[in-house]
Formats: structure tokens, sequence, C-alpha cells
């Protein structure tokens, strides 16, 4: 008999996890706040790290240099994040700003800048304030702590136009071992697949490999990131990064161990994503799209992904509309093959086309479902094996006054 158990929610973030420890401090970057935008994750050791990084060909600085240590197999110790400033578009200054800003930090913590993660949010083309975050350092490494609120501090510090911080972690049970994974994540804006839609840290204290916690840090971004759109537009700094000190010891050795800490990290991953879609700029409804039926997940993917990203569907949302015909519409041109009489749409369980065609009984329901704030698409367009699931927003007047007065 063994004690393994399905991941349960526990508190913290970041911190959760043995062996971890965070901090925010602020150090000026963004004018006009005295809000902390300095953030630390920290390992007591050496980690094996893992990446997904932005498909945008336009790439930060902290992109480049962050991508490099993953790809390389460096062992790594910790993240330093920064908001107010995305160092992209900056040029040699912007390369030298990351260099100088993971020297500094790794010389105050006793580490080599090689194995130290960078990540920026905020503002492109502006020049990267390096002086003024060097500054704040000596705070951030002073200020590392083990606890809830060090792990929500740090994901404060990391918002942008989120409106609240993002954190998630769960407990994980296998063999008689007990690990844990903890997340925080932002983002609310210029979010959609692929990879990886807004700024990420994922901790374990499992002892993962570099090849699998490279695997399951994919498949969990697969099914919880990159099904993840609010506005159509990938970010030059989008960048996931997993790390895993095995502090709780034991081994992941089986096909059993290694799916239990992969759905715990998938949990992390989805609970994060979902958080995100929920505080998409000037979004009043989360908006969650299931596939079913789909030749394989990779069309059940594109299928809800297409949907979710449709503005006609989010304005629809928006205002309360079962405007079912744009979801169909968004599913025809979303590359997977479907079949029109096959396709059968519910919202909120509510079913209003049948065979593809209207259904009306079930429109009555479906909107006042669709006053409410989370609102739920369920598309079958066949009997193949592949689901998959979206998450998106609807558009409102705000995400274009936010978006329109960003820099100003």
């Amino acid at each position: 008999m063994t004690d393994d158990r399905p991941s349960r929610a526990t508190r913290g973030g970041v911190t959760a996890p043995v062996g971890f420890a965070a901090s925010s401090a602020r150090g000026g970057i963004k004018p006009g706040t005295r809000r902390d935008d300095l953030a630390l994750v920290w390992s007591d050791r050496p980690a094996v790290a893992a990446g997904i990084f932005t498909t945008n060909k336009v790439q930060a600085a902290p992109v480049v240099w962050s991508r490099r240590i993953v790809t390389s197999g460096r062992m790594v110790r910790g993240v330093l994040l920064n908001s107010g400033n995305a160092n992209a578009c900056t040029g040699r200054e912007g390369d030298r700003a990351v260099r100088e800003s993971a020297a500094a930090m790794a010389r105050r913590l006793g580490a080599a800048p090689a194995g130290l993660l960078v990540a920026s949010t905020g503002v492109i083309g502006v020049p990267f304030p390096t002086g003024r975050l060097i500054a704040g350092l000596p705070s951030l490494a002073g200020g590392l702590g083990r606890g809830p609120k060090d792990a929500l501090a740090a994901a404060r510090a990391i918002m942008t136009t989120d409106t609240v911080p993002k954190q998630a972690a769960v407990t994980v049970r296998h063999g008689g071992r007990t690990w844990r994974v903890g997340g925080m994540a932002k983002g609310a804006g210029m979010i959609h697949p692929d990879m990886a839609t807004m700024l990420a840290v994922i901790t374990t204290d499992a002892p993962l490999s570099r090849a699998t916690a490279r695997r399951l840090l994919r498949r969990a971004a697969d099914d919880s990131f990159n099904a993840l759109t609010i506005d159509g537009d990938t970010s030059t700094n989008d960048c996931v990064l997993l790390l895993a000190n095995g502090a709780a010891g034991g081994r992941v050795a089986t096909a059993g161990a290694e799916r239990a800490i992969g759905n715990g990290i998938a949990r992390v991953c989805a609970a994060l994503a979902e958080a995100i879609a929920r505080d998409a700029e000037g979004a009043e409804k989360l908006l969650v799209v299931g596939v079913s039926g789909a030749r394989d997940d990779r069309g059940a993917r594109l299928i809800a992904r297409t949907i979710a990203s449709s503005l006609l569907v989010k304005t629809a949302v928006h205002g309360g509309d079962p405007n079912w015909g744009r979801v169909l519409a968004a599913a025809g041109r979303s590359g997977a093959r479907i079949d029109l009489a096959r396709l059968d749409l519910r919202i909120g369980g509510c079913l209003v086309a049948r065979g593809g065609c209207a259904h009306p009984s079930g429109e009555r329901g479906a909107a006042r479902h669709l006053r409410g704030r989370r609102i739920a698409m369920d598309l079958r367009v066949g009997d193949g094996p592949g689901t998959a699931t979206a998450y998106g927003s609807d558009l409102s007047a705000d995400y274009v006054r936010i978006n329109a007065h960003y820099r100003t």
C-alpha cells in the first residue's frame, strides 16, 4: 500500500518547496511609483534549470542571457527579475545591463554570474537603468525569506498592468516521498501562444534530471501557458523558468514518480495561466474553451486557441451575447479538420448548436450563463480522441484605454 494521492494545493508560491527563498525590493525602475520592482528567487543549492522562451524574433536581452544558460545545461542558483523596463530593443547597452546586473547580484550572494537567470518586464525600447537596479540589490539579497509573505512580495514586485499577484503551490506525494511545486507569474496583456506568454518562475524540491525537467515543463506549458490568449500578441520578454533543486530527496526514476511530479507542475502552471486570463487587461470575464472529439490533441488545441483568441467571440462574451455562429466560424478557420455536420456547441452546459445548426432552446440558458464571470464553452467536433482546453478573456473598452496610454 502506498501513500500516492493527487497533488493538493498548499500555502505559498515559489518558497513552498524546500530550499527556496524569495525577496522583493524597490529599485526605482519605474518612475512615479514607490512600489517594489525587483524580485529574487533563490535556491540554497544548485538547481537544474529548464525554460521556455518567446518565439518572437524581437527578443529582449534577458531572454538571450537566460536562454543561453538554460541551453548550456549549467546548474543555476536563482532568478533575478524586474518590472518597469523590458530591457528590449536596447542594443549593446541592454546586453551590458544584463551582464552587470547578474554579476553584481551573484557577487553579493557568492555565486557565479552564469548561475543566475534574469527576466525583465515593462516598457520596450527605453534605456535600462542599471545603476538603479544595482543600488537595490543589497536590500534584495538581505531580504531573502522562506515564508508565504516573501513569495507574495516577489509576485507583487513583478506586476505591471496586473491588478493582483499570481502564485500557486501544490504538495505531491509518491512512493513515501513528499515533493512540492510552487510558482509565480505576471501577465495581463501581450499574451498569446506560442510560448510562454508572460513571465513565470516555477520551483520544485523534486530531484529532476535536466531532460525530465525540460519534458515536464514543455508538457505543462502546452496545456496552460501555451493555451492562453488575451490579445493575440506575444511579448519580447516571454519566458517560463523551472528550477528543480532536489532538496526533498528521493528519486524520480519511475514512470509513476515522473507522472506524479509532472501532474504537480501541470497543476501549478494551469492555476497561474487561469489567473492571468482572469486578470487580463480590462477584462471582466474569464473564458474557458473546451474542445473534444478532434482527430488528435494538436487539432483540438488549434480549435480551442482559435476560438479563445477570436475578437468577435471575445466581444460577444463581453456583451453577454450567445452568438454561437462566431464560435463555429472561428473553429472553421483554425486549420484543424472539422465536419460542420458534427459540431455541437454548449455554452454553460446549454446546447446552442447541434450538427452545425441552431438549437434555439438552449440560448436563454446560455445568455444567463454569459452574465457570470467564468464563461465555459464546450465544442464537440467529432468522435476522435483529441481534447484540449484554452483560456482567454472578454474584450472591453478598458483594454483599449489601458494600452492606448501605457507609456503615459
